[in-house]
């Protein structure tokens, strides 16, 4: 133990890795743009300099902490050394705030207020640059870009991609894409951590708001919704509720009240990804099929296989994703006569994931040439949606979601977080499901605990098989695994994978988290969600039974298994 005097009051520390760290021990907020505990130490931002007693200043994100050290963290010096900074990064940055998708949410916008920067001495000096909106889930705004690195650190240190980074030096330096492609054009998945990391609006979601708006008002148009299992997690704190608490049924009256004219929950579909994954799975066991067999809920994931290791494609399971199942079933149920009712049914997904927006697009998510889900909404989008309408969300009564695709079981809500489709297709495989059984699948292996969050290896015993499993999630976690198992170094019978680490509640498409404490409230949240759930096993489900005796009977693989699959 060591001590450290930071403003005057000393403060013990052990094993913290800067200066920074300890401070905000200490409960000091200072200010950052460019370090992230995540990501590997950049320094460029400057603006986490402090003073020690010697009258030294230093960047205290690459500073190591050291016994006796005396530090001070808001002196005027400092304040002014940070102005000027801010005032720097806004003479090179796109200044139309009141206009841009992040005003409200921007964290160099948050910083000028914070210190009193209120006029800019020194004149805008950089030519506009054409902004990117060839991806179908991100846009890239050179213009609002301050380098802090961010998203190339994330792209390559958490993802593996390594699709953007630095251009040209000095005051001509920007962040692009090589050779300055478009981000359609590059290795790109669409997962939207660069965004998620992004301090400014240089990385946005592109979002489809206005269309939603525009299906909701036209009088001849049914427009159907389904609501992810993360998202139910995610939305209670942009209204003051606690951080991962489970508000799907606020999310449903809200949405009721903007206007959609049925809400389905997407865990009905998961329930349903997991029968159909598992005979997969058992299929391929007993005739020999490739294996491993490779998850295909995450789009991003799916794309990276295809993208990164082409041999794998065919062990992608066939299974669409929830998502696809549910949004192909909706379109299904009202081309019937007696539900189609002469209007046009729009299917809007709300997700939490931006790459769920590249997925509705690929040639596989249509039905008998239709397309299956019209839009997608993430999560921020649909928070954006509620504020605009005025309504009291935390005010709302709760309200169920509609039949016939409103009621799923815990194991498709534990699909939010990584490892939760592996533990819900266990669940289906074990024929007990009292709560001993679920419990020691619980502690299998599949959840993730301290030193194993992001890759977990186990073995469970089926029908004579020590079936070997890898959960993982992280893109870089990801190509660790899968250059494991193309060397031979590992051999699984099922992968399951997720671009974003820790899982779909940690999706590009959801509210910006400050720390990882509050992803581990949404993982808590989740877990909660499954515990009170009645049905915890997609066998007990009487709406999946419903669904597999009637419209699904016979068409199980036209509507729930890409006809001809692609990564692309």
């Amino acid at each position: 133990m060591a001590i450290m005097t930071i403003d005057g009051r000393p403060y013990e520390f052990t094993d913290e890795k800067n200066v920074l760290a300890v401070i905000r021990k200490a409960n000091i907020d200072v200010p950052t743009l460019c370090y992230k505990p995540e990501l590997s130490t950049f320094g460029a931002c400057r603006l986490c300099t402090v003073e020690d007693d010697k009258g030294r200043m230093f960047a205290s994100c690459s500073e190591e902490p050291r016994d006796g050290m005396v530090i001070v963290t808001n002196s005027q010096r400092l304040r002014k050394y940070r102005k000027t900074i801010i005032e720097l990064l806004l003479a090179a940055h796109n200044r139309d705030c009141t206009t841009c998708q992040e005003s409200g949410s921007c964290t160099l916008q948050s910083l000028a207020k914070r210190y009193g920067v209120t006029e800019v001495r020194f004149k805008q000096y950089k030519e506009p640059l054409p902004i990117d909106f060839s991806s179908p889930s991100i846009v890239r705004d050179p213009n609002k870009c301050i380098l802090c690195g961010n998203c190339v650190r994330v792209c390559n240190e958490l993802q593996g991609l390594g699709v953007l980074g630095f251009v040209n030096r000095g005051s001509e330096a920007t962040v692009s894409p090589a050779f300055d492609k478009p981000l359609s054009e590059t290795d790109c998945v669409s997962c939207g951590q660069c965004r998620v990391f992004c301090p400014t609006a240089a990385l946005s979601i592109k979002h489809n708001r206005e269309d939603v708006w525009s299906a909701i008002a036209d009088p001849n148009t049914r427009v159907v919704a389904q609501v992810a299992p993360a998202v139910r997690v995610a939305v209670g704190n942009e209204f003051g509720l606690p951080n991962g608490e489970s508000v799907m049924g606020k999310i449903v009256a809200a949405m009721h009240r903007m206007g959609f004219d049925e809400v389905y929950d997407t865990t009905v579909s998961a329930d349903i990804t997991i029968v159909e994954e598992t005979a997969e799975f058992l299929n391929r066991v007993q005739n020999g099929g490739k294996l491993p067999l490779l998850t295909s809920c995450c789009p991003a994931w799916v794309k990276f296989v295809g993208d990164q290791y082409p041999d794998y494609s065919e062990n992608v399971s066939t299974c669409r994703s929830p998502q696809g199942m549910l949004s192909a079933m909706i379109k299904e149920w009202y081309r019937k006569p007696e539900n189609e009712g002469g209007k046009k049914t729009v299917v809007v997904s709300v997700m939490p994931c931006t790459a769920k927006k590249m997925e509705i697009n690929r040639s596989n998510s249509y039905t008998d040439g239709e397309k299956d889900t019209d839009f997608v909404l993430t999560t921020t989008e649909l928070v954006q949606m509620i504020k605009m309408t005025g309504m009291a969300f935390s005010q709302l009564d709760e309200e169920a979601c509609d039949v016939p695709f409103g009621y799923g079981s815990g194991g498709g809500v534990i699909f939010g977080v990584s490892g939760g489709v592996t533990e819900a297709v266990i669940r289906h495989l074990v024929k007990d499901h009292d709560t001993a059984a679920l419990d020691a699948i619980a502690n299998c292996g599949v959840r993730a605990s301290e030193g194993n969050e992001f890759i977990r290896e186990f073995t469970v015993p089926y029908n004579g098989i020590d079936v070997k499993i890898c959960v993982a999630s992280g893109l870089a976690n990801m190509r660790k695994v899968m250059d494991a198992v193309q060397s031979g170094e590992k051999e699984y019978h099922l992968i399951e994978g997720m671009a974003c680490r820790r899982g779909c509640i940690n999706g590009g498409g959801q509210p910006y988290l400050k720390n990882l404490i509050s992803v581990d409230d949404r993982t808590a949240g989740i877990y909660a969600a499954d515990k009170v759930s009645v049905v915890k096993n997609c066998d007990d489900n009487p709406m999946v039974t419903y669904l597999y005796e009637g419209m699904l009977k016979g068409r199980e693989h036209h509507l729930l298994h890409n006809p001809h699959f692609t990564a692309k």
